[in-house]
């Protein structure tokens, strides 16, 4: 499990990582692109932003680690185990490489996606589900591991954040903060205000919207006029347009965002165009609403693949090395459904704990309606 730290390379320039896909680094010709869906390298290693054969490796098993979690997790709710699951499969590229470029000191804000990044964070991927199997309220220490806790009010996280960075800047920590969504997100009128916030403040914040395609069954094209990356610039600071399916790219370009937010130049917003390969969440049906060959037309662009395909053309990575992440995929998935089918329930009085942080009679009062509730039905005959 990889939890990136302080002790790597500085990051890389904005300016620098810009000028390796235009000539015109403010107005780059499309997504910025290091790695093809062939697999192939856009620009000669020397003059590809942070590209190491180590790296790529490590972001390869944990994407691997981040798909094996989510086609358990999808699993295990069809079967009856989880009340509901948002699958993260085609995305794995732009979480696994945003979090990498995260420090330990930076603290991160997901919606309710981001398994790759809470991977990445050091979180068990058992405290996730069992937040989807309705057993917990949060599932893990947010401070511990710097990741706050899932939020599914769509938007609302993007004013938590900025109001978490304003408080870093003030302090002088020299962290930062990055609030992840997608594009639904951006249409909320949260987003626009934290935006404001945040530009005001010069909040040391990164704003990184996976753009996949679809809010829930609403398509992009429907949601916007222009490019969703342009709109920092009506709110006076910078963004960008990725390839949310290139791993090499989102690092490169998250690393060099987040030093621009540390080093005081305040926000800076990613959109990271990838694709959600499944359901919005399991009570979703995208074949609805997409076609088929919309599908299939992402698949071949699938994030694990194009990294897979470049270690092995490269001689980066053994047959041996792929079949011992696959072993540890497989044996992560194990583990998981054998701790969420052997999960037990919480007590059905323990929310009434979670109201207050003291006591409160009112509360006592609907406890102890509550379980007398309960118990009306423990002396009936099951029949």
């Amino acid at each position: 499990m990889t939890v990136p730290g302080t002790e790597r390379s500085h990051a890389p320039d904005l300016s620098r990582v810009l000028s390796a896909f235009s000539s015109r680094a403010e107005e780059p010709p499309g997504p910025i692109q290091l790695l093809t869906p062939e697999g192939t390298l856009v620009h000669h290693p020397d003059d590809t932003p942070g590209y190491d054969p180590l790296r790529l490796r490590a972001f390869y098993r944990d994407m691997v680690m981040a798909r094996s979690i989510d086609t358990e997790a999808t699993a295990l709710q069809r079967q009856g185990e989880l009340g509901l699951w948002p699958p993260l499969a085609g995305q794995e590229a732009a979480q696994i490489g945003s979090a990498h470029a995260l420090r330990a000191d930076d603290y991160a804000f997901p919606s309710y996606r981001e398994h790759g990044v809470a991977w990445c964070r050091g979180v068990d991927p058992v405290d996730v589900v069992r937040l989807y199997r309705g057993v917990t309220n949060g599932g893990w220490d947010p401070r511990e591991k710097n990741f706050h806790l899932y939020t599914l009010v769509v938007g609302s996280h993007a004013l938590h954040a900025t109001g978490y960075a304003m408080g870093l800047a003030k302090r002088g920590s020299g962290a930062a903060a990055i609030a992840y969504f997608g594009d639904g997100a951006t249409s909320e009128g949260d987003v626009a205000e934290a935006f404001t916030f945040a530009a005001v403040h010069d909040a040391p914040v990164v704003f990184f919207c996976q753009n996949n395609q679809w809010a829930i069954s609403e398509p992009v094209e429907r949601q916007l006029r222009g490019p969703l990356y342009r709109r920092a610039a009506g709110f006076g600071f910078p963004g960008v347009q990725v390839d949310g399916n290139d791993v090499l790219a989102v690092h490169a370009v998250t690393e060099a965002a987040l030093e621009h937010a540390r080093t005081g130049n305040g926000p800076f917003f990613i959109e990271a165009s990838t694709y959600r390969m499944g359901a919005h969440t399991t009570s979703d049906d995208p074949t609805r609403y997409r076609r088929a060959a919309e599908l299939d037309e992402w698949r071949a662009k699938d994030p694990i693949d194009r990294v897979r395909t470049h270690l092995a053309e490269a001689g980066h990575a053994t047959q041996e090395f792929f079949d011992d992440v696959a072993t540890e995929g497989a044996e992560l998935a194990l583990r998981i459904r054998r701790q969420v089918r052997t999960m037990p329930d919480p007590d059905r009085t323990e929310v009434f704990g979670h109201v207050y942080a003291d006591g409160h009679p009112l509360v006592d009062e609907e406890r102890a309606q509550f379980a007398a509730y309960q118990a009306s039905f423990a002396d009936q005959e099951v029949k």
